[in-house]
C-alpha cells in the first residue's frame, strides 16, 4: 500500500468528465463536484488526512464493514445524509480501493442527474477530445 498524495487524488477526481474544484466551506474540504454537486471532499491536513466520498447506501455500509475504523459514516453530515457518505481515513489506505471509491462516488452523482443533463454531461467529452 503506498498512500496517494493529496495532489494525485486532486488530479484523479479533476480527471473526470466535467468534475471541478471549488473550496465552499474556506480552505477545507477541497470539494470537487460535478454539475454544482459534490462527489468527494478532499482534507489534505497531514494531521487529519481524509476524504469523504458520496457513495449509494448500499455500498457505504459494505466499505464500512470491509474497511472497519478506517471508512465510516460521513463525519460531517447530519445523520439524514450519513449513509450517502463515507469518510475514509488515508493513512495506510489502498490506492487501487481509493481510486475505485471515488469512481463510485462521481458515477452516484453522475447518475443522480436526468438523462438530458447526463447527455450533456457526455457531450462535454466530445468538446474535450476535439469532436
Amino acid at each position: 500500500m503506498i498512500e496517494l498524495q493529496a495532489q494525485e487524488i486532486k488530479n484523479y477526481c479533476m480527471s473526470k468528465l466535467g468534475a471541478y474544484e471549488e473550496c465552499p466551506f474556506g480552505d477545507v474540504p477541497v470539494c470537487y463536484k460535478l454539475n454544482k454537486k459534490i462527489f468527494a471532499q478532499l482534507y489534505p491536513y497531514e494531521h487529519d488526512y481524509k476524504v469523504t466520498l458520496k457513495c449509494t447506501a448500499d455500498a457505504g455500509s459494505f466499505y464500512r464493514t470491509v474497511y472497519p475504523g478506517k471508512v465510516v459514516r460521513g463525519y460531517h453530515c447530519p445523520p439524514v445524509q450519513q449513509p450517502y457518505w463515507n469518510t475514509i481515513y488515508l493513512d495506510d489506505f489502498p490506492d487501487e480501493e481509493l481510486l475505485n471509491m471515488i469512481d463510485h462516488a462521481y458515477e452516484t452523482v453522475f447518475k443522480s442527474f436526468s438523462k438530458k443533463v447526463q447527455k450533456d454531461i457526455l457531450e462535454l467529452n466530445g468538446e474535450r477530445d476535439g469532436n
